[in-house]
């Protein structure tokens, strides 16, 4: 069967299961169903479908439980499953994940006992989500998010990784072990590498502990004076030493900037305040560095935006971004948020927030290669 029969084949398929589906939707169902197909036809081995098959059915569960709180912006909570309910740390993420919900945020976690179960502890049941890993210990979820609607369990660490990213807009690391470190640099690398949207990650130390600035010190002697990375990246992080300080540079991150979307080679950045002529005269000396060509300029909606109606009001900039320095893109966005004081935040009304994992460069019309 060639590709324009298979593909007759699914539109038939899709008329009776997906009638309602617009046209944008419905090319991505195609692809999705012809890849599927592609697969029946390279008889992979039985390991490589059962790793396909259960990967696309985490995801589509870890989605559908998201969907229903996808006006909500949301932070992820991070920290050792060891801590004990006595430790100061445990506390801490009690005390700042009721914060966080306080503030306007849902929170997110593993699921699991320590940390985990400190902040679905603290944000409460209503306010949190559980993106459970299933190990051979430390497999259920801990009381405070036990049997909830908004628990996933996975099997796969990579599909919950996907769906932690997608699905939050903010990290706040506690100590922690591997789990801790591999989750905090993989949120660093997305953003370092301009994969996920710009976001607060903040690493809270605890009081009578050095454990960040221990980390901090490393990434400064052995990554940067290395030179394997640059100076900017240490933007994309910050270190606090209080409970308030984190949430509140989470508060803070989005003051002004709402979103990043890239439209044909260029970045816009979605903001909720119109920037002054003087702000913007700014923003281009400061930021001449990170700019190919042009200016950093005001723009109206694109029609490839048409897709998010609940964003259109937003105001815009556009920029010929290097797609290099995303720490640099991360000062750009500080300022951004310092030209608007808290008040002229707090009247600002509550615009869906959008998640990506992956900015899009274009209108996403590509079709799936053979």
């Amino acid at each position: 069967m060639d590709k324009d029969a298979i593909y007759k084949v699914i539109d038939d398929l899709l008329d009776n299961i997906a009638t309602d589906a617009d046209s944008h939707d419905r090319r991505h169902m195609r692809n999705l169903f012809y890849t599927a197909a592609l697969i029946a036809k390279e008889k992979p081995p039985t390991l490589d479908l059962k790793i396909m098959e259960k990967s696309l059915r985490e995801l589509r569960a870890g989605f559908k439980a998201f969907s229903p709180w996808a006006d909500e912006r949301k932070i992820a909570v991070f920290g050792s499953a060891r801590s004990k309910e006595e430790s100061s740390e445990y506390q801490m993420a009690v005390d700042c994940s009721r914060d966080l919900v306080s503030a306007g945020f849902m929170v997110v976690t593993g699921a699991g006992p320590g940390i985990m179960e400190a902040a679905n502890r603290g944000a409460g049941r209503a306010n949190s989500f559980g993106v459970n890993i299933m190990l051979p210990f430390e497999q259920r979820a801990n009381d405070y998010i036990h049997d909830d609607p908004k628990l996933v369990n996975f099997k796969y660490f990579f599909t919950r990784k996907v769906v932690f990213v997608k699905e939050t807009d903010g990290v706040i690391l506690f100590p922690g072990g591997f789990g801790t470190h591999d989750e905090g640099f993989e949120t660093l690398t997305l953003v370092q590498t301009g994969k996920s949207d710009p976001r607060p990650i903040v690493m809270v130390e605890v009081p009578g502990s050095t454990y960040w600035r221990d980390w901090d010190h490393y990434v400064r002697t052995c990554l940067l004076d290395e030179g394997l990375i640059s100076p900017a990246d240490l933007d994309l992080y910050t270190i606090v030493d209080t409970v308030e300080d984190a949430v509140q540079h989470c508060v803070d991150f989005y003051r002004n900037f709402h979103s990043i979307r890239y439209i044909e080679g260029k970045l816009v950045v979605r903001i909720q305040h119109r920037p002054s002529p003087q702000l913007l005269e700014q923003l281009n000396e400061d930021f001449a560095d990170i700019v190919v060509s042009g200016l950093i300029e005001t723009c109206d909606p694109h029609r490839y935006e048409q897709d998010e109606p609940e964003v259109l009001s937003l105001h815009r900039l556009r920029m010929h971004f290097d797609q290099k320095h995303l720490g640099r893109l991360r000062k750009l966005i500080d300022a951004l948020n310092q030209s608007v004081t808290k008040d002229q935040a707090a009247s600002q009304p509550h615009i869906k927030p959008i998640h990506g994992i992956i900015p899009e460069s274009s209108d996403g019309n590509a079709e799936v290669e053979d």
